[in-house]
């Protein structure tokens, strides 16, 4: 790669750039079909080394970075990417091994897919992060968009870590992603839909459960506000909100 280049230079009204780094060209052949079919600008590259050229040549929203690639695997890459960029990285895995995940999200995947995996949640999660991107580069100037902090509430993106009073709560993928779309829209109504696609990778059903369970869980895990108030709203039939104190929603780098 060049060395300076940065894609974190952001054109909030072109995030449709993304490219896709998979030695498989059967698959690479169908999420061209299908992101093309979205309005993406496609590209794509059957190795890492291909895949860094590309990104140091051109602008990219996002990319999408298979795991098992010849050569240099894609954490090799990752760290690479890394080094001089902080464009979104969604993370693919043949093996759905936890390790793996872990890895990833710590060197600096902003989120993962197992295969097999259906376009239309690929899609989800890639609408998710740019949205979820786009919300955090409008963070104060000199501070780090990589936490969110709310009350006595610290939400660490990098990690993947919650903390409520400096202790750390537990939660599964699913209700960091719920939390997490939560907090960016803090104080304002959430629906449905845009839960069940930033959550679960899917479009809401009327009659799935699923959601609200994980909402439930969810607040067991968080708990109230230190005064007693509740932190998550419910808007029955509509959505969700999560109430914020008056001093508002902050973002620092907190952790």
């Amino acid at each position: 790669m060049k060395p300076g280049h940065d894609d974190s230079v952001r054109r909030p009204k072109d995030i449709k750039n993304i490219l896709v780094i998979d030695d498989d060209v059967e698959l690479c052949k169908l999420l061209e079909d299908y992101f093309t079919s979205e309005d993406f600008c496609f590209a794509c590259a059957h190795s890492g080394d291909k895949g860094l050229d590309l990104l140091s040549g051109a602008h990219r929203d996002i990319i999408i970075l298979d795991v098992m690639l010849p050569g240099r695997d894609g954490f090799e890459i990752l760290r690479e990417i890394r080094g001089v960029s902080s464009v979104p990285v969604i993370m693919l895995t043949a093996k759905g091994d936890h390790i793996d995940r872990v890895i990833g999200l710590e060197i600096g995947a902003d989120d993962y897919i197992c295969k097999p995996f259906s376009m239309r949640e690929l899609s989800a999660r890639v609408k998710a992060v740019l949205r979820r991107y786009v919300a955090l580069s409008d963070a104060e100037p000199g501070k780090s968009p990589n936490a969110i902090c709310l009350a006595d509430l610290e939400m660490d993106l990098k990690s993947r870590a919650v903390k409520i009073g400096g202790k750390g709560v537990p939660l599964t993928n699913v209700e960091f992603r719920l939390l997490e779309a939560m907090l960016l829209c803090a104080g304002q109504d959430i629906s449905l839909e845009r839960l069940s696609i930033d959550a679960l990778g899917r479009a809401y059903a009327p009659f799935d459960r699923s959601l609200s369970v994980h909402i439930s869980k969810l607040r067991r895990k968080l708990g109230p506000y230190p005064c007693g108030s509740e932190r998550i709203k419910t808007l029955r039939g509509e959505g969700f909100v999560y109430v914020f104190p008056e001093k508002g929603l902050s973002r620092a780098n907190a952790l």
